[in-house]
């Protein structure tokens, strides 16, 4: 019997199956992760493998609050913000439900929204849910916190729910963040992937109206979070004073490779994130298969219904002269 089903989400992030496939070293482009994250100690007890984790992760939701000034039980975590956005999804927008987003964005709300059942709305004046990525993904810019307070305000008189994605605040403006703002209508995303540069850990957690954070805790798998993960963030939380430095050095990074990238004829979109979004006047699979050949990957944004950009990641001045160079090749 055949099964309508979507496609999965196009991802960047493909460092480590590139590298398989070649047994060459790639630099990955493709992937925001923060170029200059706190370095810091941490071990994972071996004894620890041979219990399950605790599956209400309290001491872990402990630490969360302190850091954030939340309760408990408006915490929740997950195997990485995608899984967060899923489960939140299936809890939220069961049923006749309709969504609403800003495009271009991450496709893993319309993903999960339709996973769910959902139907897109016409405004966020109609949706149930109001997806927001803020910085956006894939164009780094950002919503003030008085903007979206605004929206919220929006979305709450029609009786919807605002996601509001914050994967990025903390390598942007942390000052714009609703992290603190406790309303029944929001639910706040949070990820260490990036600040930490860990993708490989996988761990997100949000911030939400207790009701809305228990459904989500309910239907999460459980034990989602491995002790491994754990143990970095039992770490990481203690170090995210020391993300001012990284935003120090992606701001200064970020206007270099910009500069660099425009005296080659290409245009960058401005960003406050920790990644650009360049428009490259040509077809951008075709640039990323050429530069693929020089060992770099970039974010090809044909997936984000732009053909002729691509996404890529500020990293160390080394690397950026590395990618500038090979990009000067491929359009010269």
């Amino acid at each position: 019997m055949a099964i309508h089903f979507p496609d999965r989400v196009v991802h960047g992030g493909n460092g480590k199956r590139q590298h398989e496939k070649t047994q060459k070293m790639v630099l990955d482009f493709s992937a925001s992760v923060n170029p200059h994250p706190p370095r810091f100690d941490w071990e994972c007890n071996p004894e620890s493998l041979s219990y399950y984790p605790d599956n209400n992760y309290t001491q872990l939701k402990e630490l969360i609050a302190k850091t954030f000034h939340r309760d408990i039980d408006e915490i929740c975590v997950g195997n990485g913000s995608i899984e967060i956005i899923r489960v939140f999804s299936s809890v939220a927008l069961s049923g006749n439900k309709r969504y609403s987003i800003e495009n271009p964005t991450f496709g893993e709300y319309e993903l999960s929204a339709r996973l769910a059942g959902a139907t897109p709305a016409d405004s966020i004046h109609k949706a149930d849910v109001s997806f927001i990525c803020n910085p956006n993904n894939p164009t780094g810019t950002i919503h003030t916190r008085n903007e979206m307070l605004t929206v919220l305000d929006t979305v709450s008189s029609g009786g919807g729910l605002l996601f509001a994605d914050e994967a990025f605040i903390e390598l942007s403006d942390p000052k714009q963040s609703l992290a603190n703002v406790k309303n029944d209508h929001l639910f706040v995303l949070r990820s260490l992937t990036k600040s930490f540069a860990v993708p490989g850990i996988r761990f997100g957690y949000g911030f939400g109206d207790p009701d809305l954070v228990n459904k989500i805790e309910i239907a999460r798998p459980p034990w989602s979070v491995n002790a491994y993960a754990e143990a970095f963030a039992l770490q990481a939380f203690r170090h995210m004073d020391e993300l001012s430095a990284s935003r120090t050095f992606i701001a200064q990074e970020r206007d270099w490779l910009s500069s660099q990238l425009n005296a080659i004829g290409l245009s960058c979109q401005p960003s406050s994130a920790n990644y650009l979004l360049v428009e490259t006047w040509r077809n951008a699979t075709t640039l990323a298969t050429r530069l693929e050949t020089f060992g770099i990957l970039v974010r090809d944004c044909t997936s984000f219904g732009l053909p002729t950009c691509i996404r890529i990641a500020v990293r160390t001045r080394k690397e950026n002269q590395i990618l500038i160079e090979a990009l000067t090749s491929c359009v010269h």
